[in-house]
């Protein structure tokens, strides 16, 4: 799925501090000892989830950091908002932006997209017979290519959270979901059946920005990339 590109967005002074989009919960956490390591220190309540600030200085006059949802990090990258981010590779095979590179896997955020259903069908029934399957899902795009790809047709009930409630009401026949330790899974009596892929969160850049202030963006790959290596 592609997005309708305005550069407008990409148009500041090119003394305007970069923006750099962090998701929140805790891949935020996580990415806290790789940002020390590359010399980027943002302000103390940006860790903060009960800050009502959005926006926040670091110690680098010329990068500052916005937190946002981890969905919403792409989206603020490939339309322009913010130059760099870091999301997970599961947002980037749902939404796909092609405004959108993504040089490094910064190797943290480590979980899977997965295929799960209660552990009472599970294995009753040869998923490659099926001809289609209803699937509850905050991908409908990743969970619809993976069954298009086995000729099966998936109806997706499109939910935000409490997808594991799903089968047991009858919503869906499986769920597509990001699983870290399948504890929710096996608390709401079902099992992972297939993974999808293997997910961790990766720098990105927006394509534009990489062109038009190659200097600044290129010196932020880099840090983050000394700090992987470090």
């Amino acid at each position: 799925m592609t997005a309708p590109f305005s550069t407008a967005a990409l148009e500041p002074e090119n003394d305007s501090p970069l923006i750099l989009a962090l998701p929140k919960g805790r891949i935020l956490t996580e990415c806290g000892p790789l940002l020390a390591r590359a010399g980027i220190v943002p302000a103390a309540d940006y860790s903060d989830e009960s800050s009502r600030r959005m926006r926040f200085e670091t110690n680098d006059p010329m990068l500052d950091v916005i937190r946002v949802r981890s969905f919403d990090v792409a989206t603020f990258v490939a339309f322009g908002a913010a130059h760099i981010g870091i999301c997970g590779a599961d947002v980037l095979m749902e939404f796909d932006y092609p405004e959108i590179y993504a040089p490094l896997d910064l190797g943290i955020g480590a979980c899977r997209i997965s295929v799960a259903e209660p552990k009472e069908t599970a294995g009753t029934d040869d998923p490659q017979r099926w001809s289609r399957v209803r699937v509850a899902s905050k991908y409908p795009n990743i969970a619809r290519r993976h069954y298009a790809s086995r000729g099966i047709q998936a109806e997706i009930v499109h939910l935000n959270g409490a997808m594991e409630l799903a089968p047991g009401l009858g919503l869906s026949r499986v769920i597509v979901d990001l699983v870290q330790t399948g504890s929710t899974l096996r608390a709401n009596g079902l099992v992972e059946t297939e993974t999808i892929a293997q997910v961790t969160s990766r720098l990105i850049v927006n394509r534009t920005a990489l062109k038009t202030r190659p200097e600044a963006v290129g010196a932020i790959v880099a840090r983050v990339r000394a700090a992987l290596a470090g």
